[in-house]
C-alpha cells in the first residue's frame, strides 16, 4: 500500500476535505433529530415533513463531490420507536484523482423498534476516480433498515466510461452485535477489462443494491424476485443472514435506477404503509 504522505495531492499541498456528519433520531411525541453535528462539507437538512411520510433528512456535501484525498464520515442512528428516511440532495460525484483515494465511511445503527430508510441517489465514478468506501450496518433484532445503493461507472452523458482508477467497497452487517453478512468489491488496474468481463459486470454501466434488514425479510424475497424479473436490469434476490439482498446490473443507469426505485417503493409501502414512491428529492 502506498505511503499516504507520498500522494501527489499531498506533495502539491492541495487542500482536501475532512468532514463528518453525526445524526441521532429519537421518538418522543414524534421522531426528531436530537443530535446533529457536522463539519464541512457535510450537512443535513430537514425539509417540511409531508403528512404521510416519515421524518426526512437530506444529506448534502457542499463541495459538490469528493476529490482524491478527501475523507468523509457519516454516522446515523435511529433509537427505539424512531422512524426516519434519509436521502441525498443529488448524485454523489467522485472526481478524478492524482493518486490519493476518496475515503468515505458510513455507519448506520438501528435500535430495537426503530425503522430507518437510507435511500441516497447514485454515486458517479468519474474516470480515474479512486474510491475507498466502508459501510458498517448494525441493526438490532426488532429493528428495520431499508438501504439502497447505486454506483454508475463513468459520466455517460459526456461519453466517459470508468476505465481507470480504483474502487474498494466494503459492507459489513451486524444483527445484535453478530456479523451476519459481509461483502467486498475491488476494482483496480485494468478496470475496463474487469467491467467488460462476462464473469464480472458483463459491460454494465451501473450496479445497484437493495438491502432489507428486518425480522420479516424472508417474507418478501419471492415477490421481490418476481418484480425485478419484470424490469430491464439483470437482477437477482437472495436471503443472507436473515437479510434480503437484491442486486441489479444494467447497460443503462436509468434502467437500474428505475428498477431498484420501484422495488424500494413497493417494499416501503407493503411493509410500513408509507407511500409507494421515492423521496421527492429523487424527482428534482
Amino acid at each position: 500500500m502506498a505511503d499516504p504522505t507520498d500522494y501527489p495531492e499531498r506533495r502539491l499541498g492541495l487542500q482536501r476535505d475532512d468532514g463528518f456528519l453525526e445524526v441521532r433520531f429519537e421518538r418522543h411525541d414524534r421522531t426528531r433529530p436530537v443530535h446533529v453535528a457536522h463539519r464541512t462539507p457535510c450537512r443535513m437538512l430537514f425539509p417540511r415533513q409531508e403528512p404521510d411520510e416519515p421524518l426526512l433528512g437530506v444529506f448534502i456535501t457542499t463541495s459538490g463531490g469528493t476529490a482524491g484525498g478527501d475523507v468523509l464520515r457519516v454516522s446515523i442512528e435511529a433509537s427505539r420507536g424512531a422512524t426516519a428516511t434519509v436521502t441525498s440532495q443529488a448524485a454523489e460525484k467522485i472526481y478524478p484523482s492524482l493518486g490519493a483515494p476518496s475515503c468515505l465511511s458510513l455507519k448506520l445503527r438501528v435500535e430495537e423498534g426503530a425503522e430507518l430508510e437510507w435511500l441516497p441517489q447514485e454515486t458517479i465514478l468519474f474516470n480515474s476516480a479512486r474510491l475507498e468506501r466502508r459501510v458498517e450496518l448494525d441493526v438490532a433484532p426488532g429493528g428495520s433498515l431499508l438501504a439502497l445503493d447505486l454506483v454508475v461507472f463513468g459520466r455517460l452523458a459526456r461519453g466517459e466510461r470508468f476505465t481507470a482508477g480504483a474502487l474498494h467497497d466494503v459492507w459489513r452487517l451486524r444483527r445484535g452485535g453478530r456479523l451476519t453478512w459481509a461483502d467486498a468489491l475491488g476494482l483496480s488496474g485494468d478496470v475496463a477489462a474487469q467491467i467488460a468481463d462476462p464473469a464480472g459486470f458483463a459491460g454494465a454501466t451501473a450496479a445497484g443494491l437493495v438491502l432489507l434488514v428486518a425480522d420479516d425479510a424472508a417474507a418478501w424475497v419471492d415477490e421481490a424476485r418476481a418484480r425485478l424479473s419484470r424490469g430491464s436490469s439483470r437482477a437477482g434476490v437472495t436471503l443472507v443472514g436473515g437479510a434480503l439482498v437484491a442486486r441489479a446490473l444494467g447497460a443503462e443507469p436509468a434502467h437500474v435506477r428505475r428498477d431498484l426505485a420501484e422495488l424500494v417503493s413497493w417494499l416501503r409501502a407493503a411493509r410500513s404503509g408509507h407511500p409507494a414512491r421515492m423521496p421527492r428529492f429523487w424527482s428534482i
